[in-house]
């Protein structure tokens, strides 16, 4: 058995996720969802919130490495190999610091067992490391892992910072049965999973234990008034109106603006008018 013991609604991250996401290929419906949201069964009861990292609440949950990590993984962002059995699963997200801002150059470290539950301690089927992109972004394709005797069903990862300490923990998927009788299982930890062509997507925002400068407080500026010319800095409501590069653009979610977020680059935060 696997002998492994137990050991995070965000408003300003979700906003964050929808216009990091306008930028990048990612499945459509996954696009600016918070990724520890929940898929709940009549019977379970809401989990706790999802860590409000823009408040310097807790990181993401560790969790046990298990007795199957292996160092020196080789870094790849797909864990396939031809004629690997199993059901095809994607998963993609961003890390964040405790300020929601994302991080680049995040290890992530990821493990598994196969499609029957075994893994592989002899080489390195289903092992492999990648880096966050310059947007804090990360996917990984792989297949769902199987059964292990006495656990339900789960990925491992452990992931870095630059400079900073490692995370080790679980990544988890919604309606399991098996996550009922899993003394470690931590509903936080639950990624949004979703069926596609016989395949599944699913999405998880990591959030590190990182120190990052907030930087201004979205405060209310008057709704609808113009707002002149874009500035990265400036503290926007939804419904503030600007300009950038000649076309208006009203405003649909509060945030404080950074560069790369200007108005074209951004429709999860900018309508053109």
């Amino acid at each position: 058995m696997d002998n492994e013991t137990s050991t995070g609604h965000v408003t300003r991250k979700a906003v964050l996720r929808a216009a990091l996401a306008a930028g990048m290929a990612a499945p459509a419906v996954l696009m600016g969802v918070p990724a520890l949201a929940r898929t709940l069964t009549a019977d379970e009861a809401a989990p706790a919130l999802t860590p409000a990292c823009d408040d310097g609440d807790d990181p993401t949950p560790p969790q046990t490495e298990g007795p199957y990590f292996k160092p020196n993984s080789p870094r790849r962002n797909s864990l396939l190999e031809a004629g690997t059995p199993g059901i095809r699963l994607t998963v993609s997200g961003y890390v964040f610091g405790l300020a929601c801002k994302p991080i680049p150059g995040v290890l992530l470290d990821f493990w598994q067992a196969d499609t029957n539950g075994a893994y592989d301690n002899s080489g390195f089927r289903f092992r492999g490391h990648q880096f966050t992109d310059a947007r804090g972004a990360f996917a990984l394709t792989t297949i769902v892992p199987g059964l292990y005797p006495g656990r339900t069903r789960h990925l491992h990862v452990k992931l870095q910072a630059p400079g900073r300490p490692v995370l080790t923990t679980q990544l988890y998927f919604p309606n399991e049965p098996r996550n009922n009788t899993d003394t470690i299982f931590d509903p936080r930890l639950l990624m949004t999973v979703r069926d596609a062509g016989g395949a599944r997507e699913a999405a998880f925002d990591f959030v590190l234990n990182v120190p990052q400068d907030p930087g201004p407080s979205p405060t209310p500026s008057p709704t609808g008034t113009p707002g002149g010319t874009w500035a990265a800095g400036t503290a926007y409501r939804a419904g503030d109106a600007v300009t950038y590069g000649g076309p208006g653009y009203v405003c649909l979610q509060a945030h404080t603006a950074q560069a790369g977020w200007e108005p074209p680059n951004v429709p999860a935060l900018w309508r053109l008018r």
